[in-house]
């Protein structure tokens, strides 16, 4: 599933193709599944001749802020991602969005799974499902105090504990145990139970891995090879690029790999 680092990249790319571009061309598939409250039709009358002014993110949600509401806002499910391209080429396979704006630039939203929707929200930040989500690590990450005392507050593991995005918008799996394993901390550790030393480094590791998976565009394979990101996929393998002991066991529902001699 997309998490922050690659939805980040989307909007990115999203700004750099498209803001400050009327919208001269808009094609939204018959989708009802993908387009769960306004109709397809609906999304994409609200974009024709519109301009893209800016764009917006927090967490895995990402939006377009056009001149004028609503604005089109985007989550990617499973496995939904955008495509930036030019009008003389075909849409991506499973196109749910594709917009063209006055540079014949294009710009489409691809689901393979139709896991993710395409909604309109007047106010994206302030409407749900957006305006529920907890701090964005990488941009309102909270201050050391600030974090432990959110944490006082949730008594489950801290693995469970940092993926429920209404705690840290856009922290999914593999950067919850990446974060995990770089601090050193117990992914079965209680959230209550961190001490001012665990929470520090909680905190660093947070925000340095996150801004280090944007600085390389979400590309994996720029991801320094000691990253535990390299060893969590392939069940094959039983140990990190240190050596370390790698297991792999559920914990809140989720598949959770960790070095329980190192994270305590």
């Amino acid at each position: 599933m997309p998490e922050l680092p690659e939805v980040e990249t989307a909007r990115r790319l999203a700004e750099g193709a498209l803001v400050g571009k009327r919208i001269v061309e808009a094609e939204a598939s018959n989708d009802r599944v993908v387009y769960d409250r306004a109709p397809p039709a609906v999304v994409q009358a609200a974009l024709m001749g519109r301009t893209v002014a800016a764009t917006g993110r927090k967490g895995k949600y990402f939006w377009l802020v056009l001149d004028r509401p609503p604005h089109p806002v985007f989550h990617f499910g499973m496995n939904g991602h955008l495509v930036i391209y030019r009008d003389r080429e075909p849409p991506p396979r499973y196109c749910k969005l594709a917009i063209m704006v006055a540079d014949h630039t294009a710009a489409a939203i691809a689901d393979m799974r139709r896991l993710g929707r395409i909604r309109l929200a007047e106010d994206p930040e302030r409407e749900p499902p957006i305006s529920s989500l907890g701090f964005d690590p990488l941009i309102s990450l909270p201050s050391t105090s600030a974090l432990r005392r959110l944490l006082e507050t949730r008594r489950g593991p801290l693995k469970t504990v940092l993926l429920d995005q209404s705690f840290s918008a856009g922290v999914g799996n593999w950067l919850a145990d990446e974060v995990l394993y770089q601090a050193h901390i117990s992914p079965l550790r209680r959230a209550n139970q961190l001490s001012e030393g665990d929470v520090r480094r909680l905190r660093a590791t947070l925000k340095s891995v996150v801004q280090r998976a944007v600085a390389v565009d979400a590309d994996s394979d720029r991801f320094p090879r000691t990253w535990l990101f390299h060893a969590r996929w392939d069940h094959r393998i039983g140990s990190t690029a240190r050596g370390e002991r790698l297991v792999r066991q559920k914990i809140g529902g989720r598949t959770t790999a960790w070095t329980p001699e190192t994270q305590r």
